[in-house]
């Protein structure tokens, strides 16, 4: 999936959005390949083509990502519930903190000021906003791209090309190893990725790890259940025209 990611969204979000550095772990519904036989009668292209068609036909899932740095004291997580037509997301950055809403017809970002700071906002636009969430409507740009954050859809992206991809297995689990080059600001990542062979909804974990050593662990899980978001009261809203004026 590819979009522009809402200006200083975090950087680990950035990478969930774009699934550009690959730091997630995804729980993939693989029942359709069955117990895996040996990584020699599946290939890692049939494996990432059944885990799409697999994504792709879920409504929600739950995801969880923690992002520890060997040069910092401060974890980076977010939690998300994802769907198909909404979702939300918290976003923590050491003291920074970030939430995300969407419903059918807005969507909305609220948070500490340096939370707010994260996605973007000035220090005078998240004094405006305050302890209130800041909207979009729907069919605004801003309101796609939160969408697109908090859409299961998005997951989708986050598996590897089949070139240059590993498969093996582990018990009853396929391993996806391969290799994210540097870009920008990104360093070069280490990923492995192991995909439930059979049921649904098995809590299956990413490792991705670069040359510094920080390491990122998510898992997803969950598959199908209903999420309910409800729109804050319009009293602790504010318009986005209002803030940025």
């Amino acid at each position: 999936m590819h979009f522009s990611a809402p200006p200083g969204t975090p950087r680990r979000l950035r990478a969930h959005i774009l699934g550009a550095t690959a730091l997630v772990a995804v729980v993939l519904p693989l029942a359709v390949l069955g117990a895996p036989a040996s990584a020699g009668t599946v290939t890692a292209a049939t494996v990432i083509k059944e885990a799409k068609a697999a994504i792709a036909s879920e409504s929600s899932a739950h995801v969880e990502f923690d992002a520890a740095s060997t040069t910092s004291s401060s974890t980076e997580q977010f939690v998300a519930d994802v769907g198909a037509s909404g979702g939300r997301e918290t976003v923590t950055d050491g003291a920074a903190v970030l939430h995300v809403m969407v419903t059918p017809a807005a969507g909305y970002i609220s948070g500490s000021a340096s939370g707010l700071s994260l996605f973007g906002l000035t220090s005078a636009e998240a004094t405006k906003v305050g302890k209130r969430w800041e909207f979009w409507k729907k069919g605004t740009k801003q309101y796609k791209n939160l969408e697109s954050v908090v859409s299961v859809k998005s997951l989708e992206s986050l598996l590897p090309e089949s070139k240059g991809t590993t498969l093996s297995t582990e018990g009853s689990d396929y391993v996806l190893t391969w290799t994210s080059a540097a870009s920008g600001s990104t360093p070069k990542l280490s990923n492995t990725l192991s995909v439930a062979a059979k049921g649904t909804n098995l809590p299956v974990e990413e490792t991705s790890t670069d040359s510094s050593g920080e390491k990122v662990t998510t898992t997803v899980s969950k598959w199908g259940e209903a999420i309910v978001v409800h729109a804050p009261p319009a009293s602790s809203t504010i318009a986005a025209a209002s803030v940025t004026g």
